[in-house]
């Protein structure tokens, strides 16, 4: 499948899954720690299932690259961003949390030009502006 639209079915699905979500915390009266503990719960039984043929490359990876993982993925997305964004879907309008939680792809290619030296074009800057821009209309 072509990466473009990967993403755009990322962007369906987290989009969707957000709003039920919110329903379930706000129905069931749950903390977001235990709504993201039953998504983390649920999506690590499907995960382990359709990743289970690749397990044995984990032991080629290198310390290095599973410390990225683990940190990166683990607990600062995995981890400190769930939590976050739990708390902010019970406690404000999906309208409101979800144009600022997404702004993921921005910090991405933050990221990206700080960091792993990618390229600032017209078409990159123009497109952050036009994200910021978005999300300040969507929000305010």
């Amino acid at each position: 499948m072509r990466p473009h639209l990967l993403a755009l079915i990322t962007a369906i699905a987290w989009g969707v899954g957000g709003y039920f979500e919110k329903k379930g915390l706000n129905l069931g009266g749950l903390s977001p720690q235990i709504g993201i503990t039953i998504r983390t719960a649920v999506a690590l039984v499907v995960l382990a299932a359709v990743s289970l043929p690749h397990w044995k490359t984990i032991g080629q990876a290198g310390a290095q690259s599973l410390l990225y993982l683990i940190v990166g993925g683990g607990v600062v997305a995995g981890s400190v961003g769930m939590l976050c964004f739990y708390a902010a879907i019970k406690g404000a309008p999906l309208s409101q949390v979800m144009p600022i939680a997404f702004t993921s792809p921005l910090f991405g290619a933050l990221m990206g030009i700080l960091f792993a030296a990618e390229p600032v074009t017209v078409k990159t800057a123009l497109g952050m502006i036009l994200t910021i821009t978005g999300i300040v209309l969507l929000t305010i």
